[in-house]
């Protein structure tokens, strides 16, 4: 199983997309992710998913349900937060632009109605201090955006940074902790490298450290998953995609109780002068 939680760049292209994870694909009941390679005009449906369509880079129209949604985008990932559209399941959608767009899912048997997500109702949070800094764009989380049950942020982590640190878990009910899988998508600055880590209990045993580059993703079932690293000279990104069989939609995580400590060593350190991305002088 361990072999498969690890997938590089192209090797689950489809058509026009680049990159395809469906719940059956990954082995799970909920999340999903598609890469969309777009030049022109392509057709999709969402089926039994909810979704999202975010820009990468460029800008595209987007058609659903009767709708039309002008998404501005951006020129690449480190730029800018950018809007985005959301797609219902059962859905028609047309898309017409150029770039890539990222199309995260989570099975759903509610249908709510399109949605456009303007670039200034995307809060921003810097998280962490000093190695540890990174900057979290919460697009749709549950105080941020409504959909059934798709949890959707990106993490940008700048060269030497460790992010996804410490490390932390959702994967049974709790007080304290929701059940979530998970899928990182990767990219990175430069054509450059970065590792992930993800590892598991006595009870439910997971193993992965892999060095993951522009294009690659991770797939979390279970476990503790971090450090994501980002080695000196390449900034990270990536994608977090979530989603899980509970009533209430939440993310509530626990920390590894080995390394939680490193949460009260940020009290005496500065956030990374380097964050927020896009805005350094």
């Amino acid at each position: 199983m361990n072999d498969m939680l690890y997938r590089p760049a192209g090797s689950t292209a489809e058509g026009p997309f680049s990159l395809v994870v469906t719940p059956e694909s990954a082995g799970w009941g909920y999340s999903g992710l598609r890469i969309l390679a777009l030049t022109g005009a392509e057709r999709f449906t969402t089926g039994e998913s909810e979704a999202l369509l975010l820009p990468l880079s460029g800008s595209a129209r987007v058609t659903v349900d009767g709708q039309r949604f002008e998404l501005a985008g951006r020129a690449q990932v480190f730029d800018s937060v950018t809007d985005f559209a959301y797609l219902p399941r059962d859905a028609e959608v047309t898309v017409e632009g150029e770039g890539s767009f990222a199309i995260p899912a989570a099975r759903t048997g509610t249908k709510l109605p399109a949605r456009y997500g303007p670039v200034d109702g995307v809060p921003v949070e810097l998280r962490g201090a000093g190695n540890c800094s990174r900057q979290v764009n919460n697009y749709c989380l549950p105080h941020t955006f409504e959909a059934d049950r798709l949890l959707v942020c990106e993490v940008l982590t700048p060269s030497g940074n460790w992010s996804s640190y410490p490390p932390h878990k959702h994967d049974e009910v709790s007080e304290t902790e929701s059940e979530l899988e998970e899928i990182y998508y990767f990219e990175i600055a430069g054509n450059g490298m970065g590792y992930q880590r993800v590892y598991g209990t006595a009870q439910r045993p997971i193993d992965v450290l892999a060095e993951v580059r522009g294009g690659d993703v991770v797939l979390i079932p279970h476990g503790w998953h971090g450090p994501s690293m980002a080695v000196p000279g390449y900034d990270m990104y990536y994608l977090n995609v979530m989603a899980g069989p509970g009533t209430e939609r939440a993310w509530e995580i626990c920390d590894d109780p080995a390394h939680g400590w490193i949460r009260d060593t940020w009290a005496d350190q500065k956030v990374d002068a380097r964050l927020p991305f896009g805005d350094r002088s």
